[in-house]
């Protein structure tokens, strides 16, 4: 059983627990089961406000976040559904501007669970019916839709053109081979083309399609897909400063997506005040993220990032270049440590690896020869010389939810 967070709410409990039986994806991935949920639903994807789709590797949940804080920044309610969750799982539903209370939730994941009798469907399947029951029911300016995995088979791709107000990619990478990566005829057989094709599967008919700038490779393939759904592609350029309030050269990157994103439709109105407002107000806890002083913490310097792959050790390796630091790690098995230790790897001071709560995950042998090991977190930072440097947490999002709840950080 995976871990969904606990509630004190014993009906919001009994319905984690029922998640928590779910695989989170399928083996082989496909729309026919989230399709049919959704038609005894009443096809509440059908009846969201303009939605903004966003796909990637790396920076759609950052991008996401821009795109909510410029929205409501023109003053328009933002319903948002991002995933992982880190913390609790409410957070997965922020419904216009809030997070969902345990009461709601408990309801309605009660009622998608009784529709899915039978249908065998996904952890991630019933928590985005969930999100479209409820985004549907409540009323709203605007929606924001964060793709789970990959994007022509994600349970989010049975959004169609009516709703959509625009399409994003952001970064692209290698991660979840087993599903994104698996032989099938008919799909690019290079790994980086088959990358781009899977995530430009969410261009719709008619519905802008912006991307970040790709390497030819990627670019071509993305192109290829927008021409077979009949739609244009506009290229998103990054915007001169990294936004304050999320900091790393990456953030100017996927802001510029975000921005051009609701440049380029016409389903809502968005001034430029409202974009630059957006972007002092942004949030996105875990992405390159400085704790604030807590319990955990004890006033000292700590980073924290949930990312685990090579595009995300890139952009540590580049954010922390020429400066040295702790590194505390943690990696779920199927993750490949070095992608990053490799590109950290003239900056650390010294690695302990922790475990990652209720996930089987990689030993510190893993790691190096040279890495020490902790029980938690808690333990790693106080074995940690405190010699001024600052201490960066990594490897998983997983982690980065347990360190968020140590350190008195719940997401809101």
């Amino acid at each position: 059983m995976r871990d969904m967070g606990r509630s004190d709410d014993p009906r919001v409990q009994a319905q984690l627990d029922r998640l928590g039986t779910l695989s989170i994806q399928r083996d082989t991935l496909g729309l026919d089961a989230i399709r049919e949920l959704m038609r005894r639903l009443g096809d509440p994807h059908k009846q969201l406000p303009p939605t903004f789709h966003v796909a990637g590797t790396n920076g759609k949940g950052s991008t996401c976040a821009f795109l909510r804080t410029m929205l409501e920044a023109e003053g328009y309610r933002v319903h948002v559904t991002t995933s992982p969750h880190l913390v609790r799982y409410n957070e997965r539903f922020r419904v216009a501007g809030k997070l969902i209370d345990d009461a709601r939730l408990a309801e309605l994941l009660e009622q998608v669970f009784d529709a899915a009798e039978g249908l065998d469907c996904s952890f991630f399947e019933i928590s985005i019916a969930a999100a479209f029951v409820e985004f549907a029911r409540v009323p709203a300016d605007a929606c924001v839709v964060e793709v789970g995995l990959g994007g022509r088979l994600d349970a989010t791709n049975v959004l169609e053109p009516d709703v959509l107000a625009a399409c994003g990619i952001a970064a692209l990478g290698i991660d979840h081979e087993k599903f994104l990566l698996a032989p099938e005829e008919g799909v690019p057989s290079e790994p980086m083309a088959r990358i781009a094709f899977e995530k430009a599967g969410i261009a719709k008919q008619g519905v802008p399609l912006v991307t970040v700038a790709q390497p030819e490779i990627e670019m071509k393939s993305i192109l290829a897909s927008a021409e077979r759904a009949g739609t244009t592609v506009s290229i998103a350029q990054p915007i001169a400063e990294t936004p304050a309030s999320l900091p790393g050269a990456h953030q100017a990157v996927n802001a510029g997506l975000a921005i051009t994103m609701l440049r380029t439709q016409d389903k809502l109105t968005i001034s430029e005040a409202a974009i630059s407002q957006g972007l002092r107000n942004s949030n996105w806890p875990a992405r390159l993220h400085r704790l604030k002083d807590g319990p955990l913490t004890q006033g000292r310097e700590v980073w924290l990032d949930g990312g685990h792959n090579a595009s995300a050790g890139a952009m540590l390796g580049a954010h922390f270049a020429g400066h040295k630091l702790h590194l505390v790690i943690g990696m779920i098995e199927g993750k490949e440590p070095s992608a990053l230790i490799g590109p950290l790897a003239g900056s650390l001071e010294k690695i302990t690896v922790v475990p990652v709560p209720n996930f089987p995950c990689h030993p510190p042998e893993a790691f190096g020869e040279t890495v020490t090991s902790a029980p938690n977190v808690c333990e790693a930072i106080i074995e940690t010389s405190d010699d001024g440097l600052p201490v960066l947490i990594a490897g998983s999002l997983y982690l980065a939810g347990e360190v968020l709840r140590l350190n008195d950080e719940i997401p809101d």
